[in-house]
């Protein structure tokens, strides 16, 4: 089983990268068995092809348009693998990640998506009030057990609590072919990935659920095993908030965009009313903690307030269609 390793980055520190190709080189898995590409994502200084000169299949590949979904699909274009290891520019793949990544699809033949444990590492220790399930930060850990997840017998669809993450994550190419097919020139999928400083998020969720509703199995396979570096940037009260409000405004997005919809579409101007019964209710006042989910909610009642205005949308659409259809 032939496997790509791919590292989509735009402008990344370099000494982290360094690390993480580091990880690369110390894998178990023979040179000659995979290759690695590193996805230069309009970096405003290009990246030199010698910080991957040591592997004989290494390749520097430039993407211009800027966004993590550009860099995605040219990926999965250049890519020779069946498997597609996604590896973040500040992730430490254990030394024999490579190997258990093909004998878990070898043993799944209906695995699409696989990941496991994400370990933080941060470079400086978290204030008091920090709290690890406060803000999603591409870390996880939900044991020592197996868990593959379908949609294949199951009455209502849901999204497995379990599903695997963006650090780390294993596809096969010809599961995560079906996301490229679809997003490619729809802009509401586009719109998911992260792009340059902004917070935006979901395509992971958007890549599970479209393997999922093609009958691919996902799977948390606990010997796939990274750590994480977490710089303290992200651990600052203000970019908590943001990535909380960031993260849940788009988990709502994604999730109607298959059809599924958990909270119900409310009118875009009860969100500033909405927001402040919120502040009380989550007590946000109290301290950072409170803050940050108190962000959390505005983030939901901002996606739900989009569900509302796309119905209206779908519905001035379908009236368009008629009237054009009645006067022809």
């Amino acid at each position: 089983m032939s496997l790509s390793i791919i590292i989509p980055t735009y402008s990344p520190k370099i000494t982290i990268l360094e690390r993480t190709l580091d990880a690369l080189k110390a894998q178990t898995l023979p040179f000659d068995q995979w290759e690695l590409l590193l996805i230069d994502n309009a970096s405003p200084s290009p990246l030199s092809s010698d910080l991957i000169s040591w592997h004989p299949r290494g390749r520097v590949i430039r993407e211009e348009k800027l966004g993590l979904t550009h860099a995605r699909l040219r990926a999965i274009k250049e890519a020779v693998g069946e498997l597609l290891v996604w590896c973040d520019d500040d992730n430490l793949l254990l030394p024999d990640y490579l190997v258990n990544a093909i004998e878990s699809f070898r043993k799944y033949p209906r695995l699409g998506i696989a990941g496991g444990k994400s370990i933080p590492e941060y470079l400086e220790t978290p204030e008091d009030w920090y709290r690890p399930d406060l803000a999603p930060l591409g870390c996880r850990d939900h044991g020592d057990e197996e868990e593959i997840m379908s949609w294949m017998e199951v009455e209502e669809r849901t999204y497995p609590v379990h599903a695997p993450i963006g650090a780390g994550m294993v596809t096969r190419k010809s599961a995560i072919q079906l996301w490229a097919d679809l997003v490619t020139g729809d802009g509401r999928r586009t719109s998911l990935g992260r792009t340059g400083s902004a917070l935006t998020s979901g395509e992971d969720n958007d890549i599970n659920l479209v393997a999922l509703g093609a009958g691919w199995d996902l799977g948390y396979l606990p010997k796939l095993s990274l750590t994480h570096i977490i710089p303290p940037g992200r651990l600052t009260l203000n970019y908590q908030k943001r990535i909380a409000r960031a993260s849940f405004r788009d988990f709502v997005k994604v999730l109607d965009i298959h059809g599924i919809r958990p909270w119900s579409a409310i009118p875009r101007w009860s969100v500033p009313l909405r927001s402040a019964k919120a502040w009380f209710t989550n007590q946000a006042w109290r301290g950072p903690v409170e803050q940050i989910r108190w962000q959390g909610a505005i983030g939901q009642f901002e996606g739900r307030a989009m569900l509302c205005r796309e119905s209206r949308d779908d519905r001035r659409e379908h009236i368009e269609k008629g009237s054009l259809k009645n006067h022809e």
